[in-house]
């Protein structure tokens, strides 16, 4: 998948499909948080459930429909630039080899104890950055 380093695929569940016969607006979101704890697990070296990061925004751009026939979906996801304590990503979900949808996520890394914004590790930082392939 073109410009992005880390990709997940997610085989596609009869659950996730609605009455319209595709997949649901909702499971797209679905998609995006499993691509994350993917990327979060195999880049960065931490399960994304035992760290301090909530959503601050998400956005998701459907491009076209999903159906069941497809089995699976292909995401591919990466960080562009880093913030204080943010961590912006980008998605691209594609199936039968065309895409279907783009998001964007801003994770804050927070201290779980207070719930406020906290720094991002440097080791964090710098792993990320190596990867993505940033200017630190």
């Amino acid at each position: 998948m073109d410009g992005y380093r880390f990709t997940e695929t997610i085989p596609l569940r009869l659950r996730d499909i609605d009455q319209m016969n595709h997949v649901n607006n909702a499971v797209y979101a679905t998609f995006l948080e499993q691509a994350r704890a993917a990327y979060f697990r195999d880049v960065v070296g931490e399960p994304l459930d035992s760290v301090g990061m909530v959503i601050a925004d998400l956005t998701v751009t459907f491009e076209r429909a999903i159906t069941l026939d497809a089995g699976e979906v292909v995401v591919g996801a990466r960080v562009a630039e880093l913030g204080t304590s943010s961590v912006p990503m980008e998605y691209e979900i594609r199936a039968d080899g065309e895409r279907a949808a783009t998001g964007e996520t801003t994770m804050v890394h927070v201290d779980r104890a207070t719930g406020t914004a906290e720094p991002l590790p440097d080791e964090w930082r710098e792993t990320i950055a190596s990867f993505e392939s940033l200017e630190s």
